[in-house]
């Protein structure tokens, strides 16, 4: 048996929604148990919380970049560490071309004193290996039988363009607003639907509002048609993992995304949906899927049909593996 401690800023957060919670149950069952503990926020609490690290057989570190001192503490008392990062933590979002010296010594330092570096996708891989040749690429699983079946065909004869991300991503589907409103200029019978929990209006397509939340997301990305997933070419965008394309692909949806990053990777252009460089791409590439519903289903399926391998009980295996080898058992807390 191995007892690892998780330790995480925010159990709340999408990232550890989809990336650490779903393989909780997944570990227990092959033998790892997992204590989710939250890093306080004072650095007393905190350090005292790191020096109790020793009580485990190990510690699995989320996206939380650690200072110099917070990473001597855990790397005096840990028997072994797993940092796991699934975003471009390394620049700040709202200035991917700058630079931060404190972000930039934070990443360095809390990537040197892993065992294990475990990476969202190949980009934040690169970024890690040169100071810790100890890194693995994880891509973010996917539960895709949460999305399995469709609901009936909406009678309204309207087609729906459809959204899916938090209001710090919102920027990047307004970055296209231009052939948005070109596309619902074209198109009357085409929507937009935004699932988050902030909006925006659009002057020549109606924007179908829908409050995310952890179930209720589902039906309303069922019941859509194409699937967007637009990002700017920055340094903190090419971080990004693309689980919407994942959502959408489960859903079985064709999806239009710009060829940055891992949406290169999981949007096959041509086959399980199309690639978009500039907004006469995307009003030409969404006006091809717009009028051909036959296409639109060919892709939907090929999509639903290359997501599998990502579902999270091949990824949950990878992630058990990963972690055994560098954590092995012991007589930890709770033996």
């Amino acid at each position: 048996m191995v007892n690892l401690l998780v330790l995480t800023n925010n159990p709340k957060s999408a990232s550890f929604m989809y990336r650490i919670e779903p393989y909780l149950p997944m570990l227990a069952r092959n033998g790892i148990r997992c204590d989710v503990e939250v890093l306080p926020a004072g650095p007393w609490d905190r350090r005292r919380l790191l020096k109790r690290s020793s009580e485990w057989d190990g510690v699995l570190l989320h996206r939380k970049l650690l200072t110099l001192y917070d990473a001597w503490v855990l790397r005096h008392h840990a028997r072994a560490i797993v940092y796991d990062f699934d975003d471009a933590i390394m620049v700040r979002a709202s200035r991917p071309q700058g630079s931060s010296f404190w972000r930039s010594q934070r990443f360095r330092t809390t990537i040197r004193v892993a065992d294990l570096v475990i990476a969202g996708n190949a980009y934040l891989a690169d970024r890690a290996k040169p100071l810790n040749p100890q890194t693995a690429v994880l891509p973010t699983g996917v539960d895709t039988r949460m999305y399995q079946g469709r609901p009936p065909a909406q009678t309204d004869g309207r087609l729906r363009l459809v959204w899916i991300g938090s209001q710090s991503t919102l920027p990047y589907l307004e970055q296209i607003r231009p052939a948005l409103e070109q596309i619902g200029h074209c198109f009357p019978l085409v929507s937009l639907r935004i699932i988050c929990d902030r909006f925006f209006e659009l002057d020549h397509m109606p924007v179908e509002r829908s409050l995310w939340s952890r179930e209720g997301h589902i039906g309303p990305l069922q019941a859509s048609d194409i699937g967007l997933a637009p990002l700017p070419d920055d340094a903190f965008a090419r971080g990004k993992c693309g689980f919407k394309i994942l959502q959408y692909h489960a859903c079985g949806l064709p999806v239009v995304a710009s060829p940055v990053g891992t949406n290169v990777e999981y949007v096959s252009d041509g086959v399980t949906g199309f690639h978009a460089a500039s907004l006469s791409e995307w009003v030409d590439r969404l006006g091809t899927l717009i009028e051909n519903r036959s296409l639109r289903v060919q892709m939907g399926r090929a999509a639903n049909a290359a997501v599998q391998r990502l579902d999270i009980e091949p990824v949950g295996r990878q992630l058990i593996s990963l972690v055994r080898a560098v954590v092995p058992d012991g007589k930890g807390h709770g033996e």
